[in-house]
């Protein structure tokens, strides 16, 4: 893919951004290298590489989900000044 000056300008608008003719140049030409970095990379023998989810070669630890504090309804509803089905009643802020 070639970053042409159309192209840099239409990221502008995407990005709501204004870059003087200086920046759009150099712009251009950065966005350039970038791609032409990614293509290099692409040439890379990747065969028989695992995938990874992340550099490191370790895995997240879990703990089991539990419910420790159990069923507290009543307990929370006790405090509300109103309630109706299992629901805090609040006043009506928005006509």
């Amino acid at each position: 893919m070639e970053i042409t000056p159309e192209l840099v300008g239409y990221l502008e608008k995407l990005g709501r951004i204004r870059l003087t003719p200086e920046e759009e140049e150099r712009t251009q030409k950065e966005l350039g290298s970038i791609l032409a970095y990614i293509d290099k990379l692409g040439e890379l023998d990747t065969a028989g590489v695992e995938p990874l989810s992340h550099a490191f070669g370790r895995t997240n630890v879990v703990r089991e989900d539990a419910v420790l504090n159990g069923d507290m309804q009543d307990l929370i509803l006790a405090n509300a000044a109103e309630t109706k089905d299992g629901a805090i009643l609040v006043p009506k802020t928005v006509e």
